[in-house]
């Protein structure tokens, strides 16, 4: 199909690709609740998701603790925040204090949180600091892992780790004797995009703040993609059931490519009414991009788009996202990969891609080759063939920063 050969089509599937070979979520091997549930090659035993681990089930377990990490998974080094993650829990859970089986445990254990919170960011730090000083040319001194260049354990505390514990107690004490009171939760909603946005807007449960836009994103891919812990089986909670992350590493590498120029263009980008592009807002003076922004937005350019890839992105909104009940009068610029997603999944239904796939693609990119200064790795990039700032345009590097 002439679709899936065009240049737009060929950057989101060499993406996709290589995020299907490159996955990007919490590694469970190391981290002692999941002992009895993953096994050595780091898949899961789904033959036992559903076995009793104290009085929920080890999917319930597993899925408590996706909801966390996603709410934790935010800021600098992505490596140091899932070994702290992982210290701290071990180091919880040999004190018996198992707060993803009662999480009311983190709370009136708040002390001893409180500090291997601190002790174990230092032994992070130790770690990790200069390795990510080299890769984002920057003061070693300068690694942290508190939200917002905080420092604050007992607000990073209460916040970050309290609001998603929180959240488990509630629904324990409202579903009463269920083993899977987060997972029963989360499905009775239609669709994964759906979930998404009332795990952080519903009046009662959401979470608001602590999690937002991308963590909410992540914790519906983790939950349908990366770990099928989701028992429905509708399209509307498979692959394309929810919109990609999008976080900095995403960001910086659609930029750079072109892809977003694609759709608008800069200044479009930047009087949105949620600004994509902060002019000089920056390190260094650069022009920020603040991806996450994007949502909602529509194309600005005169697009051409190919009936079959409007069909697929109608269906997309209908089927998939459930986000509408006939075709959108618009389409979204952070949908659009979805729509060739969906029709390559229809010509190779034997190797289907997922937004979890191209969302863990950008990561990996971002990551590896697209580093957020001026000089990243550009010639060793598998996708430089396909990058309008590599091939055509040096300032889509060296002038924005994510």
């Amino acid at each position: 199909m002439p679709t899936l050969s065009d240049p737009t089509a060929t950057l989101i599937l060499q993406i996709a690709k290589i995020g299907k070979e490159h996955p990007s979520h919490p590694d469970l091997r190391f981290i002692d609740p999941f002992a009895g549930i993953v096994l050595a090659d780091g898949n899961l035993d789904i033959n036992h998701l559903d076995d009793l681990d104290g009085a929920i089930t080890r999917r319930e377990l597993l899925a408590r603790f996706l909801l966390l990490s996603a709410v934790l998974d935010q800021g600098p080094d992505m490596v140091g925040l899932r070994q702290w993650v992982q210290r701290i829990t071990n180091d919880l859970y040999r004190q018996q204090i198992d707060f993803l089986h009662n999480p009311i445990r983190f709370f009136e254990k708040l002390r001893v949180g409180i500090d291997k919170l601190l002790e174990q960011h230092e032994c992070v730090k130790k770690l990790r600091a200069e390795d990510w000083a080299r890769s984002n040319r920057t003061n070693p001194n300068r690694y942290n892992l508190f939200m917002d260049n905080a420092r604050q354990a007992l607000g990073y505390a209460v916040f970050r780790w309290g609001v998603p514990l929180a959240l488990i107690h509630l629904l324990h004490q409202d579903r009463g004797d269920s083993t899977t009171p987060l997972l029963d939760h989360l499905e009775t909603y239609p669709s994964t995009e759906k979930m998404t946005q009332k795990i952080k807007d519903d009046p009662r449960y959401g979470l608001g703040k602590a999690i937002g836009d991308k963590g909410a994103h992540l914790f519906g891919k983790w939950l349908v993609s990366s770990f099928s812990l989701i028992r429905r089986q509708e399209e509307s909670w498979q692959g394309l059931s929810y919109e990609v992350p999008f976080d900095s590493n995403a960001g910086r590498v659609l930029w750079r490519t072109g892809y977003l120029l694609k759709w608008a263009t800069e200044d479009d980008y930047t009087h949105h009414k949620t600004p994509v592009l902060q002019k000089g807002r920056g390190k260094g003076g650069k022009n920020y991009l603040r991806v996450t922004n994007i949502r909602g937005m529509s194309p600005s350019r005169r697009l051409n788009l190919p009936s079959e890839i409007c069909e697929a992105y109608n269906e997309i909104c209908i089927t998939h996202l459930k986000t509408h009940t006939k075709a959108p009068q618009k389409i979204e610029i952070q949908r659009i990969q979805h729509a060739y997603l969906l029709l390559h999944n229809k010509e190779n239904p034997a190797s289907p891609l997922s937004a979890g796939d191209f969302d863990d693609g950008l990561i990996f990119i971002g990551t590896h080759y697209c580093f957020n200064h001026d000089k990243p790795q550009c010639p060793e990039c598998p996708i430089s063939n396909h990058c309008e700032g590599y091939q055509k345009r040096q300032d889509l590097i060296t002038e924005y920063r994510t």
